[in-house]
């Protein structure tokens, strides 16, 4: 017979079971894997649009708007504790509108946010984002993750909530909380002539930041950084700056070595929580290891280092195995795996050992194997587990089949959840590192056309672009300026491998619609939807979005000799530029534009039969501002965006005369 415990334990099993799934919210409707997580929250959430800032407004209820991501894990803690809470929702449902946004979806509403998050608290912010407003969308709180109870230096949200409804009611109070939200330095004009000096300083700050004994930018958490890396290693190539090429090799090394490299499945991780690169935050996203690719593919021809090629090799196989479906690429997967923080990845040192006894490894064997992938007995990471990282300097006589096996052992466990988010600009980075990646290997070109192919079919209908979609569902958000400016890019790239004009010919039709839609009054916005979010030039997350639009419409006025685009280009950069003076370490794709501006593309022109078997010496030139297209020549000429300079039937000697030009 059950006792009284067992009864009530059931009673308040059932009673949690009923809670959270005996309610519904507006968010239903919507195919955005983050918002479907808080269908059934209490909560009653509405997604971003005019219904839900209408009734705000109609019925004078302050706004909460939560912003977060599927994979983000303190976006998961943040709903078990509070938006499943019955007590919280209660507070939420009488006196807020509650919005939540999918980071993702609507990536220019959250830039917005964490660009108000920065003026205000002087650091950047994070996710989950958690902005209190006025029934008319102005700002008057702004935080991250916020517990609900005290805590985290944060009075909790059952204290934090009741005080808004208390400030609502003090109409002074509440427009004085809005003014001090109001403060946004916007982007100033550059008030003094940049040159190419900017390349030492630029060395200087970033050197200053440099973790000499780990590699890196920062203490810790770490992220890659790649569009950092890459401008260290275009700068080398300029001007043979070994201080910029140690910075970066070191850093691409560490990386690759340490855990935020999934030594065993291939493919990076988003971030490392430590200073050694050794243990990740669990998350794996398209972005990050899109742009990292074609990092180790330069790194790889400077040094002919097999370790870079592998890295490269891995890393596309397993956003291949994992992250494709249907030909389009996936957008990420979740640091955890069965309700553990990496559960997925991490090994347990006796377990491994006692298994492969069994299978008749030698003691010396297995335990050399262990030690160099850094799998201990006392663990690494969590109690007794451990995350691979490469430890030792000799490598193991078995350590693919040890590599091998810890894969197997893998394979019984439950992968992350996946967010089967289609986006537009993630897949275009990637695509962009398959071309790149066809540098170094042949088989990477034909992939790469396919999946372009594929992506266009999915996100581009009717000669409209879609920022992001759900397999076998129709896309219903039109592209934002990330859009644009990398699928361009990665058109660019195929058409330098291909020289197929269709790709140059699209390339130039996205180009005049995003002008169009994204430049107004020498200003750049992420979006044309009318929610006013400058766009800028930070890095730290992924590449600048504007800055890689500046860099297309630079490679754009050489390849079609259009001079007007270089001219928005000048006008961006006095508008907008005072961040490369300020701080050139912070906007390193901006800093490479910027070169790539004062210094001018070199473009080589001759027949497609004969630009295809010049290739090779083309890829070999270290100017990093080369291009190359098509033009019916029995010759190679070699030009700038208004004149061409040199010419040649043999190509060595056209770049003998390059080479000589640019210096």
């Amino acid at each position: 017979m059950p006792n009284l415990k067992h009864i009530l334990l059931f009673t308040v099993l059932l009673s949690f079971l009923w809670s959270k799934n005996n309610h519904t919210n507006a968010l239903i409707k919507e195919h955005s894997p983050y918002l479907q997580q808080h269908v059934h929250n209490p909560v009653n959430w509405y997604p971003w649009g005019k219904e839900a800032l209408d009734k705000a407004k109609k019925e004078n209820k302050l706004i909460f708007l939560s912003i977060g991501y599927s994979t983000c894990p303190w976006c998961h803690v943040m709903e078990e504790e509070s938006f499943t809470d019955v007590e919280v929702a209660k507070i939420l449902n009488n006196n807020f509108i509650s919005i939540k946004v999918d980071r993702e979806a609507y990536s220019h509403i959250d830039k917005k946010y964490q660009k108000l998050y920065m003026a205000v608290h002087n650091k950047r912010g994070g996710w989950p984002l958690s902005v209190f407003m006025s029934s008319k969308q102005e700002v008057f709180f702004i935080g991250t993750y916020i517990p609900k109870e005290e805590g985290y230096g944060s009075k909790g949200l059952l204290k934090l909530l009741p005080s808004f409804v208390t400030l609502q009611e003090k109409r002074d109070a509440l427009t004085e909380a809005i003014r001090k939200y109001n403060k946004i330095d916007r982007n100033q004009t550059l008030k003094i002539t940049l040159t190419k000096k900017i390349i030492d300083r630029v060395v200087s700050k970033i050197g200053k930041e440099f973790d000499a004994l780990n590699g890196g930018f920062s203490s810790r958490p770490k992220f890659p950084e790649a569009s950092k890396l890459e401008l260290l290693l275009d700068i080398y190539h300029l001007n043979g700056d070994k201080k910029a090429y140690s910075m970066a090799e070191k850093t691409l090394q560490k990386m690759v070595e340490g855990g935020i490299y999934d030594q065993i499945g291939g493919g990076f991780f988003r971030y490392a929580t430590d200073y050694e690169w050794q243990i990740p935050h669990f998350e794996k996203m398209l972005y990050i290891n899109a742009e990292l690719i074609a990092v180790y593919v330069k790194i790889y021809e400077m040094t002919e280092d097999k370790l870079y090629k592998k890295v490269v090799d891995e890393t596309i196989a397993q956003m291949e195995k994992n992250y494709m479906q249907e030909g389009v690429y996936l957008s990420a997967s979740d640091a955890d795996s069965d309700g553990e923080e990496g559960g997925y990845f991490i090994y347990e040192y006796f377990e491994i050992k006692s298994a492969l006894k069994v299978k008749g490894w030698e003691l010396k064997e297995i335990e050399g194997a262990l030690a160099y992938l850094g799998i201990e007995e006392d663990g690494n990471i969590d109690g007794d587990l451990s995350h691979t990282h490469i430890v030792g300097e000799r490598v193991p006589v078995k350590l693919d089949k040890m590599k091998a096996y810890l894969k197997a052992v893998r394979h019984k466990r439950i992968f992350p959840f996946i967010d089967k988010k289609i986006n537009t600009a993630w897949n275009a980075m990637m695509i962009k590192a398959l071309f790149v990646a066809s540098r170094i290997n042949d088989k990477y070109l034909g992939l790469a056309e396919k999946r372009l192919e594929k992506l266009l079919e999915v996100t581009y209908k009717n000669e409209v672009l879609y920022h992001q979609v759900l397999l076998h569902q129709a896309p219903t958000q039109k592209a934002l300026l990330e859009d644009y400016a990398f699928l361009i890019d990665a058109l660019l790239a195929g058409h330098e491998r291909t020289y197929e004009m269709n790709y140059l010919m699209l390339a130039e039709t996205l180009t005049k619609e995003a002008l169009s839609k994204f430049y107004r009054g020498q200003c750049w916005y992420l979006s044309d939807d009318g929610i006013k979010t400058y766009a800028d030039f930070d890095d730290r997350h992924y590449t600048s979005a504007l800055s890689v639009m500046l860099e297309n419409l630079l490679k754009m006025a050489t390849l079609r000799e259009k001079v007007k685009y270089t001219i928005v280009v000048e006008e961006t950069l006095s508008a907008m530029g005072k961040v490369l003076e300020m701080h050139p370490e912070s906007a390193s794709k901006l800093v490479h534009t910027f070169l790539r501006f004062k210094m001018g593309n070199v473009i080589v022109h001759a027949k497609k039969e004969k630009l295809q078997i010049a290739q090779n010496k083309l890829d070999d030139v270290k100017y990093p501002f080369l291009l190359s297209s098509v033009q019916e020549s029995d010759e190679y000429l070699a030009c700038k965006t208004t004149m061409c300079f040199a010419h040649d039937k043999n190509i060595t000697k056209l770049i003998e005369k390059i080479n000589k030009a640019i210096k």
